[in-house]
């Protein structure tokens, strides 16, 4: 049987932890990307709880060895809300987990204890209720100046220019994910209009510009004189097997533009391109936070809101432009 992820199969994972992932698939629509990071968060979880509780296990086993298929409902209703802090501590002391990878534990444990109490309804009483998150202190988004972003397509050049050049052109005008990007198909581009698919398998409208559109059509040009030999006919960016290019493609790519323009190829990544559309369309194109939440499709504005804090010059002219800020106080 094929491997899910990390060695573990569905099969290997207690039967509520698998109804619980089933759920979130079928009804809740989630990811698979968010499916696969559940599915590592619980299986870290019920490791440390067959340990923690001393339930019986070959002890020359390491600890991403042990079999979690045995922990059954009775071993689940005995779970308090201390088991749950003594899980994290774990986390922190002996995984090293940062407070946002203990944070995103905490919203796992409290959507799963939450299935098990509300729908499945096993257990009387949500142990997870009244967990905490740990403070995580917000850090201003890394992205690419204007100077930098014009530095970056520049530097762009060689066999496939024009599918690069698409690629990026689109990442710092719409701030799109990475996934979205790969994901485009030419059957979703109508006119200015662009259909990219979230998370969440949600749709999300994006608005092609001028420079995105000039960009596409750039590269359909050179695309279609290949059209024979392309796999993936739908797909709008295409590898060198001709089949739709993948994430991993796209990171390699925009390192070595990085590289060539100097920039530095450790801090800037697709997703720090994302930050950089969303910086400059609220820098330099006056958008208000409500429309820059549904550019970016996130689902709650606080997500967003990190982008009101980048402009420390808008402070600046903000605190000059006082009527008083000339004024002699001798």
């Amino acid at each position: 049987m094929k491997y899910d992820i990390k060695g573990i199969r569905n099969n290997d994972l207690p039967e509520q932890v698998t109804n619980f992932l089933n759920y979130l698939e079928t009804i809740k629509g989630k990811s698979e990307n968010t499916l696969k990071a559940y599915k590592v968060d619980l299986t870290m979880f019920f490791r440390f709880i067959k340990m923690y509780k001393g339930i019986p296990y070959d002890d020359n086993l390491d600890f991403e060895e042990i079999p979690i298929y045995d922990i059954d409902e009775y071993v689940i209703r005995k779970l308090k809300l201390s088991d749950l802090y003594a899980f994290l501590s774990f986390t922190e002391k002996y995984r090293s987990n940062s407070a946002y990878a203990r944070a995103r534990k905490v919203a796992t444990l409290k959507s799963f204890f939450k299935f098990l109490s509300g729908k499945a309804k096993i257990i009387d009483e949500n142990p997870a209720i009244d967990l905490e998150s740990p403070k995580i202190s917000k850090r201003n988004p890394t992205y690419l100046t204007l100077d930098e972003s014009k530095s970056l397509l520049k530097a762009i050049e060689g066999k496939n220019k024009e599918r690069d050049y698409c690629m990026i052109t689109l990442f710092l005008n719409c701030g799109l994910r990475l996934s979205e990007l790969c994901g485009i198909n030419i059957s979703n581009i109508k006119k200015d209009i662009l259909t990219v698919v979230g998370k969440g398998n949600k749709e999300r409208t994006v608005y092609l510009n001028n420079a995105c559109i000039k960009a596409i059509d750039n590269y359909l040009i050179v695309r279609h004189k290949n059209i024979d030999k392309i796999i993936d006919k739908d797909a709008l960016f295409i590898s060198k097997n001709n089949t739709r290019i993948s994430k991993r493609s796209v990171e390699v790519m925009l390192k070595k533009y990085l590289s060539a323009a100097g920039l530095d190829t450790d801090k800037y990544t697709p997703h720090k391109l994302r930050h950089t559309a969303a910086t400059l369309m609220y820098k330099y194109g006056n958008v208000d936070i409500r429309s820059l939440q549904q550019i970016l499709g996130h689902e709650n504005v606080s997500t967003t809101q990190i982008y009101t804090h980048v402009d420390d010059e808008k402070l600046r002219q903000a605190v000059n432009s006082n009527p008083l800020s000339d004024e002699n106080t001798d």
